[in-house]
């Protein structure tokens, strides 16, 4: 078995073993944080943000869709793992050290949960780390961990507030409304924010040629990710006040930094993918003129419905692949050329061409006649 294969089968292994177990332990947590109904209750108000924030990072996700597998993988581990890992620790925290509330909810709770999160990103960085071609992934993959997490925890928070147990007073619907409100409406945002810093930094150490980079951009980011963290939790500490003041005045600012990083980047990677496929198309990988049938997001849909429309089902699979294909070795060349392709990039140089050449005879573009089999 090939190293990257063996590493493909360890990330997976760890990963299914760690949801499963997590899993496990967050149906114990919710089976005894209240009674079935107002679970479900929790569970329902918890969900109605998620397609939302889910649809915004497959929007930026779509220049190279990251694989399926993946993004469920990083979405469990937040849900189950990173989750379930933050109570665990904070539980172990309290009683051998004796953190005091304030403590727990503004340092305890980033450092843990913001490590436990970021995990998912460093076993991606260490075993998969060609799946991860630079800032734009590395924010998606935190936002798919964040997504999940929020997921979770908002179900234990709402189901605290209707019982009373949250410390903010006797419970019932309007605790229940006033949770919401805070953590689904106003910051649904909030953890896929913290860990996109940790993604950052892995982006940067996937797409950089230094080694001090390679290992101090995921640390850096992690840092930031536990200070942008400690801030919101700090703020509610001393009041709405002090949260209404580092909601505006900080948080929502960082926010839209981060909207117009993943917007810069993601423009960014049109003009990376013109010019490394350029450089393959001179080499001889591939014809130039489908360039920008693959580049151009409006163009590869038209290609698509076109190809279906000529050809049917068969005949759009085969030009979705030959994209996707064509995509994939688009960034890995674009890494060759940087000098920070992966160790394997042979193997996958191979597999990609030998996709394109597969699929390339069975599609046609509009205004070419496809190939009928």
């Amino acid at each position: 078995m090939s190293a990257p294969r063996r590493n493909s089968v360890a990330f997976t292994v760890v990963v299914t073993v760690a949801v499963v177990l997590g899993a496990l332990l967050t149906l114990l947590v919710l089976a005894l944080s209240g009674a079935p109904t107002i679970t479900l209750l929790a569970t329902a108000l918890a969900a109605l943000p998620v397609g939302p924030v889910l649809a915004a990072y497959l929007w930026l996700d779509r220049y190279e869709p990251e694989p399926r597998a993946l993004l469920v993988a990083g979405l469990a581990w937040g849900a189950f793992v990173a989750t379930m890992a933050a109570i665990v620790i904070q539980g172990l925290g309290g009683l051998l050290v004796g953190f005091t509330d304030h403590t727990s909810l503004a340092v305890a709770a980033p450092v843990i949960e913001e490590a436990s999160k970021g995990l998912f990103l460093v076993l991606l960085l260490w075993w998969r780390r060609a799946e991860v071609d630079g800032i734009l992934d590395g924010i998606v993959y935190a936002g798919m961990v964040g997504v999940g997490f929020a997921f979770t925890e908002n179900i234990l928070y709402l189901a605290s507030a209707y019982n009373g147990t949250d410390g903010m007073g006797p419970g019932g619907i309007s605790a229940v409304t006033g949770t919401f409100l805070v953590r689904c409406v106003f910051s649904p945002f909030a953890h896929p924010l913290f860990t996109a810093f940790t993604g950052v930094g892995v982006g940067l150490a996937v797409s950089s040629r230094s080694k001090p980079v390679r290992w101090l951009a995921p640390l850096g980011g992690y840092l930031l990710a536990v200070l942008a963290h400690a801030i919101w939790n700090g703020s509610t500490v001393f009041g709405f006040g002090s949260f209404a003041v580092v909601y505006v005045v900080i948080m929502a600012p960082a926010f839209l930094g981060m909207i117009a990083l993943a917007w810069w980047s993601r423009e960014t990677e049109a003009h990376v993918l013109r010019v490394a496929l350029s450089d393959a198309a001179q080499r001889g990988l591939l014809p130039a003129t489908d360039i920008g049938w693959v580049v151009d997001l409006r163009a590869r849909r038209q290609a698509r419905q076109y190809a279906r429309q000529a050809g049917g089902p068969q005949a759009e699979r085969a030009m979705r692949d030959y994209q996707q294909a064509a995509i994939e070795l688009g960034y890995l060349h674009h890494r060759i050329l940087r000098g920070t392709a992966p160790g394997d990039w042979q193997t996958r140089g191979q597999d990609f061409l030998g996709r394109i050449q597969a699929a390339r005879p069975r599609i046609a573009f509009p205004g070419q006649v496809v190939p009928q089999r």
